[in-house]
């Protein structure tokens, strides 16, 4: 098959994976907001379309990184055929998980997908082993920075309000929730996004379209981010109902500081250039909020459901994609 036709696949498939992350992913920015009804469900969705999408146009950090971090493109023999089996291992599994409303990381899915591929088509010493490490650390770290972090602004907030009215506390918070869904929806562009952006610009070099991953085409960015956007405005109704009612009770004020601390938790990682799972990242401060509001309430159980599928989420997409890019292989 002609080169082209193989990087025309990848486009196809990137662009998917973006929309299907869209949907997967849309409970991140809005579960909460939702849950309190701080905004109606289309409306929330229709605000974390527009704000998915100018995040996604605004940075590229995050997509630099994916493009070239944990594999060199153009080293690869068979490049362009890695991020196909990349890409349809990760699009399998965030849709499994997508059906049985589980939380899963499309993050993991992608990178563990693409190490899989990488090993698969030119073995362990193709991938790049401090790029990959940096990776794997922040994957691990943020989740642990956004718990602490939820965990200590709901026991300021709870300290600051403890004399006031529930009523009118939770009727300004309600309305604060509105800026802090947009600011979540916006950092969720500016990480997520770029990931698809990083996919197709590893192809384009492995396909000597270009010579570097330095410069991601303005074409590129567009695109990904109007998938995103697309995606988002379907929305995922399961995981919305998994995280804005199933940890635990939310209240305005417990929604306001989960999403204003796994917002800044992400944002701070985009500008460090440093992709990271917004869904680890927000269930987490949901889950350090709840913890502050009362240890009990939270259903540690499915808590620890939802930590598994994060731990398992690599090595299984890394097998996948590996036995995808195996059969691959037998046409190329």
């Amino acid at each position: 098959m002609d080169i082209y036709i193989w990087v025309g696949v990848v486009i196809f498939l990137a662009l998917a994976f973006d929309f299907i992350n869209g949907f997967h992913d849309t409970a991140n920015a809005i579960a909460t907001t939702v849950s309190t009804r701080a905004l109606s469900p289309r409306m929330a969705i229709i605000l974390a379309s527009m704000m998915n999408f100018l995040g996604a146009v605004m940075f590229t950090g995050v997509a630099k990184t994916i493009g070239g971090k944990i594999a060199d493109p153009r080293i690869l023999e068979h490049g362009v055929q890695v991020v196909v089996a990349t890409l349809i291992g990760a699009i399998a599994w965030n849709l499994l998980t997508w059906w049985f409303g589980i939380p899963s990381s499309s993050s993991h899915a992608l990178i563990g997908s693409l190490t899989g591929a990488v090993v698969s088509s030119a073995g362990f010493g193709a991938i790049n082993g401090d790029g990959f490490v940096d990776i794997i650390k922040a994957l691990i770290l943020s989740p642990l920075i956004a718990f602490a972090g939820g965990f200590v602004v709901m026991w300021i907030l709870k300290r600051i309000f403890a004399r006031s009215s529930p009523h009118q506390v939770n009727k300004a918070f309600r309305s604060g929730q509105i800026l802090t869904a947009a600011f979540q929806s916006f950092t969720h562009g500016t990480n997520d996004a770029q990931k698809a952006m990083g996919i197709i610009t590893f192809a384009l070099v492995t396909a000597g379209v270009q010579d570097n991953t330095d410069v991601i085409p303005l074409w590129v960015k567009i695109s990904a981010a109007t998938a995103m956007a697309l995606g988002t405005s379907i929305g995922g109704w399961k995981i919305i109902k998994t995280m804005g009612t199933k940890i635990f009770k939310i209240e305005p004020i417990n929604g306001f500081a989960a999403d204003i601390t796994s917002a800044t938790v992400i944002f701070t990682a985009t500008l460090t250039h440093l992709p990271v799972s917004t869904t680890h990242v927000i269930t987490s401060s949901i889950l350090g909020v709840g913890s502050a509001k009362r240890f009990a309430a939270v259903k540690w159980d499915l808590a620890g459901r939802i930590v598994i599928s994060w731990i398992i989420t690599i090595p299984i997409t890394m097998v996948l994609a590996a036995l995808i890019y195996q059969i691959i292989a037998l046409f190329i």
